[in-house]
């Protein structure tokens, strides 16, 4: 054994094991597998070659077993030149939301039963947003508050009344919205 620090422990070799390779080629054939299972419109978004996009096409069309793996098996292969890290990042986006969409939500649905239950909060809401429309918010308010009142009245079994509950969820967001873009 030499002294020499240059030399590394792993006995010279600076590439990846055999074994590392193969679990990397079978992680891009299931992104290849998840992207074969998705919709013309979700892979429309996806940052994936002309020569990608046919090959995942084909796959889907494919109606035989065996030459439904096959085709799987070349959009993997086709994967190792796509951007597997972007791509995974966007289906995971998909499939969970973002988290800041997922706390801008929260934040949405919290102001919106706070407006429902204190009329003190509506006033708060203006000083951050002093553009918004004030009696189009006050009527959902309302409407919202009766909506609620008649649910409370409902037997068991019967549906809630939910219209103006969404209506000022969706006011709420687009308030939100318009805040973001400016």
């Amino acid at each position: 054994m030499s002294n020499n620090p240059d030399e590394t422990p792993d006995h010279g070799y600076d590439r990846p094991s055999k074994s590392q390779v193969k679990r990397d080629m079978l992680a891009l054939q299931d992104l290849g597998r998840q992207l074969v299972d998705l919709s013309s419109e979700k892979l429309k978004q996806l940052p994936l070659s002309e020569k990608m996009l046919d090959a995942i096409k084909l796959a889907q069309k494919t109606t035989s077993r065996e030459g439904r793996r096959r085709q799987i098996h070349y959009v993997g292969k086709l994967m190792r030149d796509a951007d597997a890290d972007a791509i995974r990042t966007q289906l995971d986006i998909w499939e969970n939301g973002s988290k800041q969409q997922t706390l801008a939500m929260h934040r949405i649905e919290s102001l919106r039963d706070l407006l429902l239950r204190d009329d003190d909060a509506l006033t708060g809401l203006l000083k951050e947003y002093p553009g918004a429309d004030i009696q189009h918010l006050r009527t959902l308010i309302r409407e919202g508050r009766k909506e609620a009142q008649a649910n409370e009245r409902l037997q068991a079994g019967q549906d809630p009344q939910r219209k103006h509950y969404r209506a000022l969820f969706q006011a709420l967001k687009a308030l939100d919205d318009t805040q973001e873009t400016e």
